[in-house]
């Protein structure tokens, strides 16, 4: 097997790049869109899948289940830590998972059915010649589906519009700086239709499911809010983006021993949307 690049992304992803917990919470806090989304693809017994960027592999054990008992599915993934972790919670006699950057797969051409993908593409520096090193994988008439959190705006704080603006603003702001990136970099994610169409898919579709919580939340919807969100995109790197007064007002809102935390509140009302689009290459016709 070809080892992995170290080439790395627009956020630095590289072979070494660690983001196991995150993922690890936003499966298990989105799974029930990201089932249904899988389940609206309507996948028969005896496909062949491939999971691009499978990260910590849960969504492995759903593919595998939509095409059992014949079918094979096959997880990729640049960093050592998520291959790891996706060996971890998938049977070998499910799905086999290799560490491997996508542009460079070491499988072979035209054997999948279906490539799912999600949240991957937009972290490449060519959107575009990913979605064609995939496409290249894809027997004829097989179908692409790549899925994107948050192409709308994420809805946190129902009750005050004013600081949730402040903190997206301050979150771009943040990414901007610490990334190099500009704005065109920060929305291409909400570009899916359009690569897939100009990389020469046809039938191409799109869904959005919402992900929609009310208090009281699940214990997985708090972990990945509070741990995921609340801290790792938030937290103390948001401080030097806002007034002293909206920070403050923020951290108490993320605290949960505080009594203002935002989970706690009879009015909590979550919103993010997940977007799965949908494309079909070309099927061979008979000479």
């Amino acid at each position: 097997m070809n080892s992995p690049t170290t080439a790395s992304g627009l956020l630095g992803d590289t072979a070494a790049r660690d983001y196991s917990g995150k993922l690890r919470r936003f499966n298990a806090f989105a799974a029930p869109e990201l089932r249904q989304a899988i389940a609206s693809l309507a996948l028969k017994p005896g496909m062949r899948v491939l999971d691009a960027g499978c990260g910590t592999g849960e969504a492995l054990g759903w593919l595998a289940a939509e095409v059992a008992p014949e079918g094979t599915v096959v997880g990729i993934d640049l960093a050592g830590q998520h291959v790891k972790a996706a060996r971890a919670v998938t049977p070998a006699d499910s799905a086999l998972v290799l560490q491997a950057n996508l542009m460079e797969a070491p499988l072979a051409p035209a054997s999948f059915d279906l490539i799912w993908s999600v949240n991957v593409i937009n972290h490449l520096r060519s959107p575009l010649a990913g979605i064609h090193a995939l496409t290249g994988l894809l027997r004829p008439g097989g179908r692409i589906a790549l899925g994107q959190s948050s192409l709308l705006p994420d809805m946190y704080f129902a009750w005050d519009s004013r600081l949730e603006r402040l903190v997206n603003e301050a979150v771009r702001q943040y990414y901007r700086d610490r990334y190099q990136l500009d704005e065109r970099d920060l929305t291409a994610v909400r570009a899916i239709v359009g690569l897939l169409r100009e990389a020469g898919l046809r039938d191409v579709r799109a869904r959005t499911f919402m992900i929609e919580r009310l208090a009281p939340v699940r214990p997985e919807d708090e972990d990945y809010l509070v741990e995921a969100i609340f801290r790792d995109t938030w937290g103390s790197r948001l401080q030097p983006y806002l007034s002293g007064s909206d920070y403050e007002e923020l951290m108490r809102l993320c605290d949960p021993h505080h009594p203002d935390f935002a989970l706690r509140r009879a009015d909590f009302h979550f919103l993010q949307s997940f977007t799965l689009v949908v494309g079909e290459i070309e099927a061979r016709h008979p000479q």
